[in-house]
C-alpha cells in the first residue's frame, strides 16, 4: 500500500490541535478570531476595540431622572508574532499523521505554548483582587475566599470559571484535601491531561509557567499617607516616603471602601487597587486600578481615600510571590489574526481551531538542500474585566 503524502492543511490542523492541548491559561479565557486580516482590503490595523457591559443606576420614585449611556472599551493590540522554525524532509511528509506529529509536532508546540502562555500569564499583574494567605501555605479556605472575590463581583456562576494553581500550591492543597473522595474519571484527567478536577465551582489547573512577582520596597504598613481629599480617577496623591511600589503591587487606602456592583451599597471592605506603574518613592502619584469611581453607573468604592489615611500594602518589602489564579473566562481575552500567505513557496497553509490562527510556510532552499520551515501565530492579549479574577498568594 502506497504512503500517503501529509499535506499542508492536515500538516496545520494537527499542529493546531496539539497546541491548543497544551495552553492551559489560554485554553481557558475568552479567545478571538479575527478574519478581516484574511480578506483582501479588508484590514483593519493591529488595535482591535473590545466593548465592556454598560452599567446604569437605578431611580427611587416616579419622577424622570434621565442618564447618559457612555460606552466603555479596551483597546487590544494584535502586535506579537511569535512560532517555530524547523526543517522537514519530504520524506517525512510520507510518515503516518500520529508519528509525525509525535516526532516533529509535539515538542515544536511545547515550547510555542510555553511562550504564547507566559506572555498571556503577564495579565496576573492586572488583577487587583487578593487573598492574602501570606506566610502560609495555600488553605482550601483561602480558594473559597477568591471564590467569594468573583461571586462578589457578580462574575457568572457557570462552567467558566478555573483555577490555575503554581506546583507549590498545587502539592500543598492535594495534600490537604488527600483524605477526599474523587472519583477515577478524574483522577484519570489528573494524571494524563494536568487537570485536577472541578469542585468549588471551576476547573482546577496545574501550571509551571506562572511568573513570579517582586514587591516594591515599601513594607505592608508603608508609612505613606494620602495627600488630598477627594481624590478619584487612576491615580492618587500621596505624601512623601522614601520606599518604592512595582507594577502588579496590591494596596488598600484608608476610608475607601468596596460598594456592591448594583446595589451600590457599601460592603464595609476595603477596595483593593493594583499599582499599574513602577513607582520611585517620594511626594507624587501612585498609578492604580481599578480607577476611583464615588458616583453613578460605575460607582466603585463609598468614598474617596480618606485625607491623610494610610496608604497599606499586601505583602512585604521586596517579597517573591507566585500567586496561583481563580479566574472567569470573561476575565482575560487572547485574540489571533491571520497571516498574509505568500504566494509561490513549496507548503503553505493557514488555519483556525477554537479562535487560533496558524500559518505553516515551506520552502526549498536550493543552496543547502533543504526544506526550511516555519509555524507563526499571530496575538494579542487584555485584560477585559480584572474583576472577575482574584490572586491567591501563599508561602
Amino acid at each position: 500500500m502506497p504512503n500517503t503524502i501529509l499535506t499542508p492543511t492536515a500538516v496545520t490542523r494537527e499542529a493546531l490541535r496539539v497546541l491548543h492541548q497544551k495552553l492551559t491559561f489560554i485554553g481557558n479565557i475568552n479567545r478571538q478570531y479575527d478574519d478581516s486580516y484574511a480578506k483582501k482590503g479588508a484590514k483593519i490595523g493591529s488595535d482591535l476595540k473590545v466593548r465592556l457591559p454598560n452599567q446604569y443606576v437605578v431611580r427611587s420614585g416616579a419622577n424622570l431622572s434621565t442618564q447618559d449611556t457612555t460606552e466603555q472599551s479596551v483597546t487590544l493590540q494584535v502586535a506579537t508574532q511569535k512560532g517555530v522554525d524547523l526543517t522537514f524532509s519530504s520524506a517525512e511528509l510520507t510518515l503516518s499523521l500520529d508519528d509525525f506529529s509525535k516526532r516533529i509536532l509535539e515538542p515544536a508546540m511545547a515550547v510555542l505554548a510555553a511562550a504564547m502562555e507566559a506572555d498571556a500569564y503577564s495579565m496576573a499583574l492586572d488583577v487587583y483582587q487578593a487573598v492574602n494567605g501570606i506566610g502560609s501555605a495555600i488553605t482550601w479556605k483561602n480558594v473559597l475566599l477568591a471564590r467569594k472575590a468573583l461571586n462578589d463581583a457578580l462574575a457568572p456562576i457557570d462552567n467558566d470559571r478555573s483555577v490555575i494553581l503554581n506546583t507549590q500550591d498545587n502539592a500543598d492543597l492535594v495534600d490537604t484535601l488527600k483524605g477526599l473522595f474523587q472519583d477515577s474519571s478524574q483522577i484519570s484527567k489528573q494524571y494524563r491531561e494536568g487537570m485536577m478536577g472541578r469542585t468549588a465551582g471551576a476547573d482546577f489547573y496545574e501550571s509551571t509557567i506562572i511568573p513570579s512577582h517582586t514587591t516594591g520596597t515599601a513594607l505592608s504598613a508603608t508609612t505613606y499617607t494620602v495627600n488630598g481629599a477627594g481624590q478619584t480617577g487612576s491615580g492618587v496623591i500621596v505624601a512623601t516616603g522614601a520606599t518604592t511600589f512595582k507594577k502588579g503591587d496590591v494596596v488598600t487606602f484608608a476610608g475607601c471602601n468596596r460598594v456592591h456592583p448594583e446595589t451600590k451599597a457599601d460592603t464595609g471592605v476595603l477596595q483593593q487597587f493594583v499599582v499599574t506603574a513602577d513607582y520611585a518613592g517620594g511626594a507624587g502619584t501612585l498609578q492604580i486600578a481599578p480607577a476611583i469611581v464615588t458616583s453613578g453607573g460605575t460607582q466603585n468604592v463609598s468614598a474617596s481615600p480618606t485625607n491623610g489615611g494610610a496608604v497599606t500594602k499586601v505583602g512585604a518589602a521586596s517579597a517573591i510571590y507566585k500567586p496561583s489564579l481563580m479566574f472567569h473566562k470573561d476575565a482575560f481575552t487572547f485574540a489571533t489574526a491571520d497571516l498574509v500567505m505568500p504566494q509561490g513557496v513549496d507548503f503553505a497553509a493557514r488555519e483556525v481551531y477554537d479562535g487560533i490562527s496558524m500559518r505553516i510556510v515551506r520552502q526549498y532552499a536550493i543552496s543547502t538542500d533543504t526544506f526550511p520551515c516555519r509555524l507563526d501565530v499571530l496575538y494579542g492579549y487584555k485584560t477585559l474585566r480584572a474583576q472577575l479574577a482574584a490572586r491567591i498568594l501563599s508561602n
